[in-house]
């Protein structure tokens, strides 16, 4: 019985060492952006959020102020 225990084991010790091999790998092929294109894109990510949440409080309001004045 303590056999069967060491081999799972051992496998689930194998199966992490070599996730862990292959996430480090992956990694290493990654193309990082520079600090001046992460900027950039962290702007448009900032403004896209203002606009669509511009637009959605717009919404908000309007709706609110139709059923206001349907339930009125």
């Amino acid at each position: 019985m303590s056999n069967k225990i060491e081999k799972v084991k051992t496998k689930k010790e194998s199966g992490i060492s070599r996730w862990w091999h292959e996430t480090t790998g992956e990694l290493r092929k990654v193309t990082w952006p520079t600090k001046k294109e992460a900027w950039q894109t962290t702007k448009i990510v900032l403004l896209v959020m203002v606009v669509i949440g511009a637009f959605l409080a717009l919404l908000d309001s309007a709706f609110t102020e139709i059923i206001a004045w349907i339930l009125s």
